[in-house]
């Protein structure tokens, strides 16, 4: 595939959702993906790891016995020609099966070696199971989640999983990329999700260490405390969003609105907001999502609908940037972002495990007796056509 990181071959060694959305955006960045899936389908017990995932995309697929001594062979032969390896067991499970940081930079010092775990290597919860709902909690960044006074809400596992997670582990991949063609020498990169989700929480957290941050839900400037910056439900059942925190902006949507009364006028004033809420309530109220959506079109009101994975793709702005592709599983989000001199092409289909065994590893070097060898031998499994 084309795009900037063409080239730049990698090694995924096969698990849960974070991972395989770090593999999906180096994948569309152009990096040569080799994902090593188990011969067992015990990870597809896994929802994102269901056959035909988007996470899974446009990269190739072996199966092997990742137990055997043959198996842990194959694994540091790829190695060999690889770039970067990524993986995302428990501590010390990488280390066991033989494939851990110090066998692979043994055998490739220039390879950068990523992992992620949930709460990092070492630490009192280093070894204990957990998902993101947990590392978002215990970061601070759950608690001032949603409007509802009595408990948190969570944003599915956009946060933990994929944003304190796999975004810091692609972040933390290139940077360690770019350092190994200055230093010819590769390193592991670490990536803790509870890490990246303190880091990613940065903005409250400065706030509330400098006393702006009120720790209630729906009480500060961007949690939907402030009425010029929230969700409102319309007349069919729908809701706009509604983003004004400028003058300018609040000041043109009061007019729009035909709200331009003294009372509502002072939106900084947090004496003035149930005042401003109410009128903003009652005023939505009366027309339908799109009724409002096509009144504020071209305005700079920071009004936009709001749309369901369905509507998305079909946006005037989504089409305008063909945000979207379509394949046999639906609309499915194009890469991002774009890149100017190397930009990304439309991802490859998702391979099922052990889909392409024998092109992948005749591709990385390995001679077709060898390759026959591991399949008659049990220790790799083959759905290649080849």
């Amino acid at each position: 595939m084309p795009g900037p990181l063409a080239g730049v071959r990698v090694v995924e060694l096969a698990s849960i959702g974070p991972i395989p959305f770090c593999g999906m955006v180096l994948s569309d960045m152009g990096c040569d993906i080799v994902r090593v899936d188990k011969l067992t389908d015990a990870a597809m017990a896994d929802p994102s790891r269901a056959p035909g995932t988007v996470l899974d995309r446009g990269r190739r697929s072996i199966a092997l016995d990742l137990k055997s001594q043959e198996g842990r062979e194959v694994v540091l032969r790829l190695v060999d020609g690889a770039d970067v390896l990524i993986e995302g067991y428990r501590p010390g499970v990488a280390e066991r099966l033989g494939v851990g940081p110090d066998a692979c930079l043994a055998r490739n010092p220039r390879l950068v070696y990523g992992r992620m775990t949930g709460w990092g290597q070492d630490g009192p919860l280093a070894t204990t199971a957990g998902h993101d709902l947990g590392y978002i909690a215990i970061t601070g960044a759950l608690h001032a989640m949603g409007q509802d006074p009595t408990r948190p809400h969570f944003p599915s596992n956009l946060v933990g999983d994929f944003g304190g997670g796999s975004t810091y582990l692609v972040i933390g991949i290139l940077a360690a990329l770019l350092e190994a063609r200055l230093s010819g020498r590769g390193q592991v990169v670490d990536a803790a999700i509870v890490d990246g989700t303190a880091h990613l929480n940065a903005m409250a957290t400065g706030f509330w260490a400098s006393g702006l941050f009120r720790e209630e839900r729906a009480a500060n400037l961007l949690d939907g405390g402030a009425p010029f910056y929230d969700v409102y439900a319309t007349s069919d059942g729908g809701a706009v969003s509604v983003g004004c925190l400028e003058p300018s902006f609040y000041a043109e949507l009061m007019r729009l609105l035909d709200l331009e009364r003294p009372e509502l006028a002072d939106h900084m004033n947090p004496e003035c907001w149930p005042a401003i809420r109410a009128a903003l309530e009652e005023t939505f109220a009366t027309r339908t999502r799109d009724e409002w959506e096509a009144l504020f079109a071209g305005s700079e009101t920071c009004v936009a609908p709001v749309l369901d994975l369905d509507e998305a793709p079909l946006h005037p702005q989504s089409r305008a940037r063909a945000s979207f592709y379509e394949d046999d599983r639906g609309m499915l989000p194009m890469p991002a972002p774009r890149f100017g001199r190397t930009p990304a092409a439309q991802p490859g289909p998702t391979s099922a495990p052990g889909a392409d065994t024998e092109s992948a590893l005749a591709e990385w070097g390995f001679a077709d007796t060898e390759i026959r060898a591991l399949l008659e031998d049990g220790i790799a499994h083959s759905a290649d056509a080849r």
